[in-house]
């Protein structure tokens, strides 16, 4: 199960602390970026050689459920954040209502989503299957919805950050699952490496976003009571979402199972795939403050789900005691 309080989330806050006191600029700079750029390449390559071709099946045969978890996803989160940021303008700056509205167009986690439903005794089939086919439409879908959101914020994803997506992102993914069957077996069976590439990947990509931040002077822009009041954003973006995924699914007539993997699936935004993105499709200081929302969320979306999934373990393990005779 994944921990409340995630052991990687003090590591990328270390990360964010050493960038703050020690930014790498000039050639430096230019050398961590391409070192950054190098391991999300590699990054996409490995989940691209990982990812089963019968998952991606398996999510054309239940349809219904897929089609919702998505709909969670790449509708509902992105149109209550476009809702939010219109009717909380003054709450936060322009650029940390875009690094929100690039949270809610991001794809699902993976394994947290999984792992959750294991827990809460819901469709862990379905679940794999669903994640799966999150990030692999958010590699093409989330460019587009990003331009979208953050058009109405000032902001604007330009051509040059929507073919480094294809180049960086998509081509290698695709190569990858091309060579599946020749290395998939291999790469599987070596996972370190794909865990080891995803941390590092983040680190990289963070403490090359927050150097250029700082040097533009972030930490004078963004003060406690902006971070203060984006926590209180997440908090209800999370909460709407959720409430809406459970009544989605009920509403639907869904059972018990896909109702719990429609509600930890739609639920989620992924840090694995989310920073990375950033750093391709936004540039220098930008990036800093479009991943805050996004590690924030991160931590939330951990601690509330970790209660959610117990709550439903209790209620099963409940249902199923037998009657006394």
């Amino acid at each position: 199960m994944p921990k409340v309080i995630d052991p990687f989330l003090l590591t990328l806050l270390g990360t964010v602390t050493l960038a703050s006191l020690v930014p790498v600029q000039g050639e430096a700079a230019g050398f961590v970026s391409a070192a950054a750029t190098a391991a999300t390449m590699l990054l996409f390559f490995l989940h691209g050689a990982r990812l089963p071709r019968e998952n991606l099946v398996a999510a054309l045969a239940h349809w219904r459920l897929h089609l919702t978890i998505l709909a969670l996803t790449f509708a509902a989160f992105p149109l209550l954040g476009l809702m939010m940021s219109r009717a909380m303008t003054g709450l936060l700056p322009d650029d940390l209502w875009m690094g929100v509205l690039f949270l809610c167009a991001l794809p699902s986690t993976v394994q947290s989503s999984i792992a959750f439903t294991s827990i809460a005794q819901g469709n862990v089939p379905g679940a794999i299957a669903a994640a799966a086919a999150s990030n692999m439409i958010g590699i093409g879908l989330t460019p587009i919805i990003v331009g979208a959101l953050t058009h109405t914020h000032g902001g604007m994803v330009s051509v040059s950050g929507v073919w480094k997506i294809l180049v960086q992102l998509l081509l290698p993914f695709g190569v990858g699952h091309g060579l599946r069957p020749w290395i998939g077996t291999a790469v599987t069976r070596h996972r370190r490496l794909l865990f080891f590439t995803d941390r590092s990947t983040i680190l990289l990509a963070v403490y090359s976003a927050f150097s250029a931040a700082v040097v533009e002077g972030i930490w004078h822009q963004v003060h406690p009571l902006q971070l203060a009041s984006l926590a209180c954003v997440c908090v209800i973006l999370l909460g709407a979402v959720l409430l809406l995924a459970r009544t989605l699914a009920r509403r639907l007539g869904f059972d018990r199972a896909d109702e719990i993997a429609i509600l930890f699936c739609g639920s989620k935004k992924s840090l694995i795939s989310g920073v990375p993105m950033a750093r391709v499709l936004f540039s220098g200081p930008t990036v800093g403050p479009i991943v805050l929302p996004i590690m924030i969320f991160h931590q939330m979306q951990l601690m509330v789900c970790a209660w959610l999934a117990r709550h439903y373990a209790r209620q099963f393990a409940r249902s199923t005691v037998p009657a006394p005779t």
